[in-house]
């Protein structure tokens, strides 16, 4: 089956005010106070120092973010990721209603816009200056969220060209298909092993701390990988499920309390990392 029918691409785009600007004549001050060269550093200041309200939008757009690399694949194209199709529905939904708690809290910040800048008047002192801000009218515009989503070209073209050069089109989109796939495959392995190897590692190490997050984090990869499994490799689902019966069902408090589990578990991630390498070599 052609990738075009297993996965859509999708780009991510979020702009929203970042309340910092550079400010020459502070920094120049500094520099010369300092008898310093000109190249010596800047003075960026804080447009809103010590506001919540922003900070909150900051903090769901990284999240956003976060999420949206979580449950896509590498595609090759900066800011465009591959959505397989066994994943749209879900991470669809989960972010329809990630952007309205997004909007929510930027609403928040643009109606606490105005007595924000009465804050920072008081705060900056002599750095204050108007011009920095953007109009009351304008503020809700510096921020935007959107989701596009395209379908993964195919190598079914029809055009105009010449023949020959119509076949060096369709084998080089081919091409690039299948290292994009290949790409996405690896990168769906290498998750699998990297959080196999960090439970190996902590839980291996008689002083390494067990965190809740260990366990839960290698729950989640294991709950998600089924529908970012492009290609049905029946070897990343039999290590999947290895991960989750012998990794995943275990309770931190268990592995705290029990030294001898988590040995046993420290060796059983060791020998599921010996098998992934194995499949991995040949990806």
């Amino acid at each position: 089956m052609n990738l075009s029918d297993r996965a859509l691409l999708v780009q991510l785009s979020i702009s929203q005010w970042t309340a910092r600007k550079y400010d020459k004549r502070v920094t120049q001050q500094a520099l010369t106070m300092n008898y310093a060269s000109s190249d010596a550093g800047r003075f960026n200041k804080s447009l809103l120092p010590a506001n919540d309200y922003l900070d909150m939008v900051h903090a769901k757009s990284a999240a956003i973010r976060q999420d949206f690399y979580t449950n896509t694949l590498p595609w090759g194209m900066e800011g465009t990721q591959l959505l397989p199709s066994a994943n749209y529905l879900n991470f669809m939904t989960k972010f329809r209603t990630a952007k309205a708690e997004w909007e929510s809290v930027v609403s928040d910040f643009v109606h606490h816009y105005a007595p924000l800048k009465l804050q920072a008047k008081r705060a900056l002192g002599n750095m204050y200056m108007d011009s920095d801000y953007p109009d009351e009218r304008d503020i809700r515009n510096k921020f935007k969220i959107d989701m596009a989503v395209f379908p993964v070209p195919s190598t079914d073209f029809r055009t105009e060209l010449s023949s020959d050069e119509l076949t060096r089109l369709q084998d080089d989109v081919s091409s690039r298909l299948k290292q994009a796939q290949a790409v996405a495959t690896r990168d769906v392995w290498e998750r699998l092993f990297e959080r196999v190897e960090h439970i190996a590692k902590q839980l291996g190490n008689p002083k390494g701390r067990i965190y809740d997050s260990l366990i839960d984090h290698a729950k989640e990869l294991c709950e998600l990988l089924p529908r970012l499994n492009l290609n049905d490799d029946p070897n990343l689902e039999a290590m999947r499920q290895e991960v989750e019966a012998k990794l995943a069902s275990h309770h931190p408090d268990a592995l705290r309390a029990n030294q001898t589990l988590r040995q046993d578990t420290a060796d059983q991630a060791q020998q599921i990392m010996d098998k992934m390498r194995s499949f991995m070599s040949g990806i």
